[in-house]
């Protein structure tokens, strides 16, 4: 029965293990073509770099000055805290408003929170981008509420399934001790929900770093995000330097995967602590 059980978790490991390179060849594969020239990437995109192919940092000290990088993870360290906050802070509010208070009103606006996530972004993608510019969203600080849109959906639904294991006396205790609304939520609600919380700022923020199609949409090249500033590294008829684009991929999924493992242990706490009573 040991040896079985033994048999069994061997094959388990060998499985994950497997996927671990599945997943993480993607990214040695961009590592190992940015050291190469960019002539050899296309022609061998699997060989290792050797004394004929190798360039060293070449190709991204060509990738930052073409891309204007800097400028750009300016950009998106900006957009990502301020909307990841915004997201956090606004939702876990809702969450716990439309959960306490029972009403049909309530009971509505959670039931739109729920549908928002199922909505394809293509569906309102053209419609938001021209609200956007009539309402003047159209800039590094405005497209942080139309993140907090998109975000509201999962944040809010995660958020509710963890309010709802909350006991209510403790939130009673507090009023009883002299504690109003918002004394309540910030004192006594909002540390218990921390990792709901962290959980939900790890999902927004691998989002909304990793996104194209949203800034491009709303705030173009003039205020060009990471992904967006990517992209100009494709030139006319079709040229690219993928030198210097494997690079600029290499350098802007640093920072997130860093965020990622620093945090990755909350992810799975949150997601089954907001799975919870219906």
């Amino acid at each position: 029965m040991e040896k079985q059980k033994n048999g069994v978790n061997f094959l388990i490991l060998l499985f994950l293990s497997a996927l671990s390179v599945l997943f993480l060849a993607p990214i040695f594969i961009i590592l190992m073509n940015s050291l190469k020239g960019r002539f050899y990437i296309s022609d061998a995109p699997f060989r290792l770099p050797d004394r004929e192919t190798f360039v060293g940092l070449e190709n991204y000290l060509s990738g930052v000055a073409k891309t204007g990088f800097p400028s750009a993870f300016g950009y998106s360290l900006f957009i990502t805290v301020f909307s990841v906050a915004a997201i956090v802070l606004f939702t876990a509010m809702t969450a716990w408003y439309i959960t306490r208070v029972k009403s049909p009103v309530t009971s509505f606006l959670y039931y739109c929170f729920v549908f928002s996530m199922i909505v394809p972004f293509q569906m309102v993608m053209f419609t938001m981008s021209k609200l956007a510019n009539l309402l003047r969203l159209d800039n590094a600080v405005g497209i942080i509420a139309i993140y907090l849109g998109f975000g509201a959906g999962l944040s809010v639904f995660m958020f509710s399934g963890f309010v709802k294991s909350i006991p209510l006396e403790v939130e009673e205790a507090a009023t009883i001790d002299g504690c109003g609304p918002v004394q309540t939520f910030f004192w006594v609600v909002f540390p218990i929900l921390k990792p709901t919380a962290v959980t939900v700022a790890i999902l927004n923020a691998m989002w909304i770093w990793n996104d194209y199609l949203l800034p491009l949409l709303v705030i173009g090249s003039k205020y060009r995000t990471i992904p967006v500033a990517v992209q100009y590294l494709i030139g006319g008829y079709g040229s690219k330097d993928m030198g210097a684009m494997m690079a600029m991929l290499m350098l802007s999924i640093i920072p997130i995967i860093v965020f990622y493992l620093s945090c990755q242990k909350y992810i799975i706490k949150g997601v089954i602590s907001g799975a919870v009573k219906g």
